[in-house]
């Protein structure tokens, strides 16, 4: 079900640093969305997610944006970077 590993950064200053797992958990535990196909995405560690094969990288990368920054985790010009692990 989780067969991708991706990781989930963003910008401090001039470095790319994980996301913490508390965020992450929070996406992934919340069903905010109303979109199932978020169900598919698990924590594993700060920065880096298990997701199922039919999650579309940058629908997620926009909710977990939308999410991050109404949670305040995010500043509003701030951007997440979502890459898939081989």
């Amino acid at each position: 079900m989780y067969s991708r590993q991706i990781s989930v950064r963003y910008h401090v200053k001039d470095q790319l640093v994980p996301c913490p797992m508390k965020w992450l958990d929070s996406f992934s535990m919340r069903s905010f969305t109303n979109d199932s196909i978020f169900d598919d995405t698990l924590p594993v560690a700060d920065g880096m997610m298990r997701i199922g094969t039919r999650v579309p990288l940058e629908k997620l990368k926009e909710a977990m944006e939308d999410w991050f920054k109404r949670k305040s985790y995010l500043a509003k010009d701030q951007q997440l970077v979502v890459e898939e692990k081989s």
